[in-house]
């Protein structure tokens, strides 16, 4: 579980903050800001969203005379709070070990999870495309290149003794490939079968074989989709791995993705996180939840 944080270094007593020093001296505030709804949304020149309401609330005791700065990312944001280009930030930011080092943070005013944003598609189209594969069109032509090879054995031995039913020739030739794929398939029309020794013991061999390739067409159809069904569920962080996964960086979910030593591409906002979710599927944005819940209503 997550927290995420307004930074209300002011409100710490004990601490010495460039807020309290701003507040002593009666100087204006510099309120260090980045784009996060729906606690921070830009409208216009002027800010919105949960935490600017919330810092509007204190302020009203307060009473501080108060400018917003804008970043263009969380990175530069924090980075800011860290050199004490700004007084305070009052974006939701996640507490970890390690930005407690480095900052101050203000009591909890908002529970939160890392999610995992992802573009969903359609449920037939993920099933067609699982079947026409390059796996499945292979496997078809390897079977046809079999059905073609025992066909042409049984014309050889054939087509000189039974020409009504094997002629010679292509035409011959394809008259053997129906054969073949009319016994693979045990619909047995009766249209053509062997007559001699040779093209008996070929038609024997192909029954036995043609069961053990449907068999084993069959199983491997269904294992297809049933472990690319598995390869598209999430169960654990290390799931992650078979994906192309994205953060926002100097996020918490970045931290979270380094200790488990998951790649991941950093973008400098979930905005741009869920342009790259658009555009493949087995793309993946693992940020903090309620901002990419409003992301998604947006879209």
């Amino acid at each position: 579980m997550n927290k995420i944080f307004l930074f209300l270094f002011f409100c710490l007593s004990l601490l010495n903050t460039n807020a309290q020093d701003s507040l002593n001296a009666g100087d204006k505030l510099v309120i260090g800001v980045t784009e996060a709804p729906p606690f921070v949304i830009k409208e216009g020149s002027d800010f919105a969203g949960l935490s600017i309401d919330s810092w509007r609330l204190v302020n009203r005791q307060l009473d501080a005379d108060y400018e917003f700065k804008q970043y263009e990312s969380l990175e530069a944001l924090l980075q800011a709070v860290e050199q004490g280009q700004v007084d305070l930030s009052i974006n939701p930011i996640t507490v970890t070990d390690r930005r407690m080092q480095k900052m101050d943070f203000s009591q909890p005013y908002f529970i939160s999870y890392t999610g995992i944003a992802r573009k969903s598609g359609s449920a037939v189209w993920r099933y067609l495309s699982n079947i026409f594969s390059w796996n499945f069109f292979s496997a078809i032509l390897i079977l046809v290149g079999v059905i073609f090879i025992f066909g042409l054995l049984v014309w050889v031995f054939e087509h000189k003794k039974n020409k009504e039913e094997f002629g010679p020739g292509p035409r011959g030739i394809f008259q053997g490939f129906w054969w073949s794929a009319v016994t693979m398939t045990t619909v047995g029309y009766g249209d053509k079968s062997p007559r001699t020794l040779g093209g008996r013991v070929i038609g024997f061999i192909w029954m036995f074989m043609a069961i053990i390739m449907i068999s084993t067409l069959t199983a491997g159809i269904a294992s297809s989709l049933t472990v690319q069904n598995i390869q598209d569920d999430i169960g654990s962080v290390r799931d992650l791995e078979r994906f192309e996964v994205y953060t926002v960086r100097s996020s918490s979910a970045q931290e979270l993705l380094d200790q488990y030593n998951i790649d991941s591409h950093k973008v400098p906002n979930a905005g741009e996180g869920i342009d790259a979710l658009l555009e493949n599927d087995k793309n993946l944005l693992v940020y903090d939840k309620p901002i990419l819940s409003y992301y998604i209503e947006e879209k």
